[in-house]
């Protein structure tokens, strides 16, 4: 079967015949077949190789699902963004026993300011959710050090689960 091919730029390029191989990769997967069988069953080099398939043709089906999802939830959150900026731009009421509450006779009624900032807070909530669903805030950063002895550990796993391209596990 046909590889990917090497565009301008050196990287790899996917073709309607990787994208295919990518898609047998999955399905041979979700069959149960490790990255090993699936290397041999499709003549991928390795099972890291066969690994990279399932997870590139993962990500394409994910991303398009989670944009249209995405799209779907932006619309509700304008929708409860509007209604919360009527509830914050209408005057509210102090109101006990049912009735309303009067400083003085005659007087203006008294304001109750709770429905604003409980509006102003859903507000912000709102903005927050939507800067997180459009990726807009910025990412957090995290110093990790990983020592050898660990990195060891991850590529002896890595190897036993035949995740890695036919590579000795290393000695620690």
């Amino acid at each position: 079967m046909a590889k990917g091919t090497r565009g301008g730029n050196g990287r790899f390029e996917r073709n309607p015949d990787t994208a295919i191989r990518d898609a047998q990769a999955a399905r041979l997967r979700t069959r149960g077949l490790t990255y090993r069988q699936i290397a041999d069953e499709l003549g991928f080099a390795g099972p890291g190789k066969a690994h990279e398939a399932v997870k590139r043709i993962l990500a394409e089906t994910v991303q398009e699902a989670a944009d249209d999802l995405r799209a779907v939830e932006l619309e509700r959150l304008d929708q409860m963004y509007q209604a919360a900026l009527k509830v914050l731009e209408t005057e509210h009421y102090a109101i006990s026993h049912g009735k309303v509450i009067y400083l003085e006779e005659g007087g203006p009624p008294l304001a109750d300011n709770g429905p604003v900032l409980a509006a102003m807070d859903r507000l912000l909530k709102i903005q927050e959710r939507r800067a997180k669903l459009l990726g807009l805030d910025a990412p957090a950063r995290t110093n990790v050090t990983v020592s050898d002895a660990i990195t060891s550990e991850i590529e002896q796993l890595a190897a036993q689960l035949g995740m890695a391209d036919d590579t000795e596990p290393s000695e620690p």
